[in-house]
This record gives C-alpha cells, sequence and structure tokens, in this order.
C-alpha cells in the first residue's frame, strides 16, 4: 500500500525548534519525528511514502534520503504553499499516486489501526475514510459527527460554543484516486474545505479509531508525546531507558547530575555535576554547565546553559543559543536560534 505525507507547513506552532530544522524530522525521543510515523505505516503494509515538502524541502530528504527500513521515500516540492489538497493533486500530476492510498497529516503520532479503517472503507465502498479520535477538547479542531454506519453527516469547522460530537478528524484518510477529480489542480486546495465538505453524503465515512493520538504540532503536545514515548505509549523501538524512565544517548557525559524523570538527552551534550533536567528534552551537542535546572523543557542543538541557569516548564530555546551564568527564563520563555540571555 501507498501513503502520501503532508509534510510541507512550516511548524510555526513550534518555533523556535522548527525556525531552521523543518517540522517533519525534528528530533522527537532522540530520533527525526517522521520515522516514527514511517515505522507505523510500515507495520500496516506500507511499503511506499510519498513526502510532499515545501519549507525547508531539502533538509527532509537530507535527513529521511531515499528509504526507511524497507520503505521506499519518494518527494514531491511544493514551490508555494498549496494547502493539504494542493499536495496530493501535485503527485497525481506527477503519476505517482496509486487507485488507492493513505493521506496523513504530518503531525501526527499515533497507532491507529489502518487495517481496520481500510476493513471499514472497502466494506461501505467509501471514495473517502477519516480516521476519527474522540477528545476532551474540542475547541482546537473541527469535528465530524457520523452516522451509526460511519457515513459523516457534516464535516464542520473550528467553532465556538456546543458541538455535535467529540470526534475530530485524526488526519489519516484512506483515498481513492477517482475522488480527486473534485479538486482543481495547480492551485492551493484543501481537503478539510474543498473535497470533504462535497462528499458528505456520497462516500465520506468516518473510522472511530482505538489507540494513541497525539498532534504533536505544538510545544506542550510535543513534550506530552515525548513522555509517552519514553512510558511505551505508544509502541517503539526506541532503546532502553533507565530506571527514572530517562533516555539518554551516547556519548554523552551526565557525571554527577540528576537526569530525570522522563527526559531525553541527545548525543553529544554534557551535564554538569549537580546540574537537574527533569522532564526536558536535549537536543544533540547541549551543554549544561553546573548547578544548572532544566525543567519541562526543550532545548534545541548546540544550546549552551551556563552554570546556576535555571529554565523553568514550557521554555523552548532554539538552535545555538546561549543561555548565561545564573540566567532565569521564566516560564514559557522563547529563545530564538543563535540568542544570548544574560
Amino acid at each position: 500500500m501507498q501513503a502520501l505525507i503532508l509534510a510541507g507547513g512550516e511548524g510555526t506552532r513550534l518555533r523556535p525548534l522548527t525556525t531552521s530544522v523543518p517540522k517533519p524530522v525534528i528530533p522527537l525521543a532522540g530520533r527525526p519525528f517522521l520515522t516514527f510515523m514511517i515505522d507505523w505505516l510500515a507495520s500496516h503494509g506500507v511499503d511506499q511514502v510519498i513526502l510532499s515538502c515545501g519549507f525547508l524541502a531539502e533538509g527532509v530528504e537530507a535527513v529521511l534520503g531515499e528509504r526507511h527500513g524497507d520503505v521506499a521515500l519518494r518527494y514531491v516540492n511544493e514551490r508555494e504553499p498549496l494547502g493539504t489538497g494542493g499536495p496530493v493533486k501535485l503527485a497525481e500530476g506527477e503519476g505517482l499516486l496509486e487507485d488507492r492510498f493513505l493521506v496523513l497529516n504530518g503531525d501526527v503520532l499515533t497507532d491507529i489501526d489502518v487495517g481496520a479503517e481500510l476493513a471499514l472503507h472497502e466494506r461501505s465502498g467509501a471514495r473517502v475514510t477519516l480516521a476519527l479520535a474522540e477528545v476532551e477538547e474540542t475547541a482546537s479542531y473541527g469535528v465530524v459527527p457520523t452516522a451509526a454506519d460511519g457515513q459523516v453527516e457534516a464535516f464542520l469547522e473550528k467553532q465556538e460554543g456546543p458541538v455535535p460530537t467529540n470526534r475530530i478528524n485524526a488526519g489519516c484518510y484512506i483515498v481513492e484516486r477517482e475522488a480527486l477529480s473534485l479538486i482543481d489542480a495547480g492551485r492551493p486546495a484543501s481537503l478539510e474545505r474543498d473535497l470533504f465538505p462535497r462528499l458528505v453524503g456520497d462516500g465520506l465515512y468516518g473510522y472511530l479509531a482505538d489507540g494513541y493520538w497525539m498532534d504533536i504540532g505544538t510545544p506542550e503536545r510535543y513534550l506530552q508525546g515525548t513522555w509517552d514515548l519514553l512510558a511505551g505509549d505508544p509502541p517503539s523501538d526506541l532503546p532502553a531507558r533507565d530506571e527514572s524512565g530517562s533516555l539518554v544517548y551516547e556519548p554523552t557525559i551526565t557525571a554527577g547530575a540528576q537526569i530525570g524523570p522522563q527526559a531525553v538527552i541527545g548525543p553529544h551534550c554534557s551535564v554538569g555535576s549537580d546540574a537537574r533536567i527533569e522532564r526536558s528534552v536535549l537536543h544533540s551537542d547541549v551543554s549544561v554547565g553546573p548547578d544548572a535546572v532544566v525543567l519541562e523543557s526543550v532545548l534545541a542543538t548546540g544550546v549552551r546553559v551556563g552554570q546556576g541557569a535555571r529554565i523553568e516548564a514550557q521554555t523552548i530555546v532554539g538552535q545555538g543559543a546561549r543561555i548565561g551564568p545564573g540566567a532565569q527564563l521564566p516560564p514559557g520563555s522563547r529563545i530564538e536560534p543563535g540568542a544570548e540571555v544574560d
């Protein structure tokens, strides 16, 4: 089976992590994020993935290459942003799409049962089947009410006030290629606005997915996805965690430091004596000085943190930034790449 991953967005909600690194390959638990998606797809029989790239496209291909395990990787390039529908038409125009294929948002960490979704798709004769997830808070999402047989009754964009269901679009679609005739080629288009509403009552079905689902497109959810992976849900082939539930990649120096719980320390990092790293992520080549404290935050590649500095929760420090000795970063700070904070 074939899948197309929509990986062309700028990842603005994850800045400054994505200022200089494309969102699809930012490290998640020490690995390029999309490798988790590709492994999950491979477990469901997908043997070819098309990556639709735009912002920093060359960086995605440089990291992932032409194969990941047994999965062949192909690339289509958006020279200008084309939304969620335009890239699919672009791939169709280049003759890359099979008669039936998956389309996936490029920021979803999940273990949805694609086989069960496909069974509903075939049983119902659907033109498009959407995976749906149930959430407690719907304000950030559009909702998708369905009939008892799974037929979608409406496709509703984000709205204030009461909504008819807590089922949301989970960003995993099974698509019959003929349905793309409803989208014009060569211009920006949205699957959610230009295709799915037109298919309501005409072959649009929803599959309520069990299991894990997380949109990692914000710093808060990026951290939550990291902690969930460390805890083993969703399953992955990450290396063994230590007794604190943390993952420390080699070679890294952490002599005399307190690491964990639930921390990820990337390769070539240095953590000084009596420093404390809790529920935080250090990408590669990060240096944290003695007596420094990092709490529930993300430090991108090449960050330097001076002795006795303190970084409070939900802080994101961009690539190559310098946090001086004794500096105090309040909760929710955003430090741009290369910045210096005294």
